[in-house]
């Protein structure tokens, strides 16, 4: 085992911080156990899959894991689509803390796709599936009220790819660090900035936005 594989008493140790923001994201503690179940499995498959460049549990813990939970109180529909989602982020915490919320965990890369059809099966996570694809190749044309990506592309080459899967009145959920203004600008026809939301993510000090983007309601005739 490589010396810097973490512990089962280095994931252990992280759960009074992982509780203390989950009461700060106004989510359940009991969220920790399966959180911290997922943290352990993810982190055990990075030392040979290299499947995020974050290799430190505790840093795992703030810019994976709560990272992703900042944005769960904006998440109100059902299905969603988490594209390019790699290891599972935002959308394993998401499905973990919404049990009603259907997830289709979209990703292309093989190695990434074997890790998350494992994560679902240990976790035992019902409301997700893995599509081992490209976000454009995923023929479910309006399949859902909600598409996000956490570090997929700029906005326009989310929608270029994704915007396909949004049902009428869908929305695409952007998680950005600085205010994307030089994107907004970079819409493509059709679509428009629905709303902006600053995110506070616990222990950490760097600028989170989520911008919530939709189609543009046709014009009266």
């Amino acid at each position: 085992m490589p010396a810097d594989a973490p512990t089962p008493a280095d994931i252990a140790a992280l759960r009074p911080e992982l509780e203390a923001g989950l009461a700060a994201l106004a989510l359940p503690d009991a969220l920790a156990t399966p959180l911290l179940d997922y943290l352990a499995l993810l982190a055990k498959w990075n030392q040979a899959y290299n499947l995020t460049a974050i290799r430190a549990p505790r840093d795992m813990l703030v810019r994976h894991l709560l990272d992703s939970l900042a944005m769960a109180r904006h998440v109100d529909g059902s299905p969603l689509a988490d594209l390019g989602t790699g290891p599972g982020l935002p959308g394993i915490p998401l499905a973990l803390a919404n049990p009603s919320l259907q997830v289709s965990l979209v990703e292309s890369n093989g190695k990434k796709a074997r890790f998350l059809r494992e994560a679902v099966r240990t976790l035992g996570l019902s409301n997700a599936r893995v599509l081992e694809s490209r976000a454009e190749a995923v023929d479910e044309p309006g399949g859902y009220a909600l598409i996000t990506a956490r570090a997929l592309d700029r906005l326009a080459g989310i929608l270029a790819v994704g915007g396909h899967l949004l049902a009428p009145g869908g929305r695409l959920l952007a998680m950005k660090g600085q205010r994307p203004d030089d994107e907004l600008a970079e819409l493509p026809p059709g679509w428009e900035l629905a709303a902006m939301h600053v995110l506070r993510v616990p222990g950490l000090a760097a600028e989170r936005h989520l911008v919530e983007i939709r189609r543009r309601a046709p014009e009266p005739a």
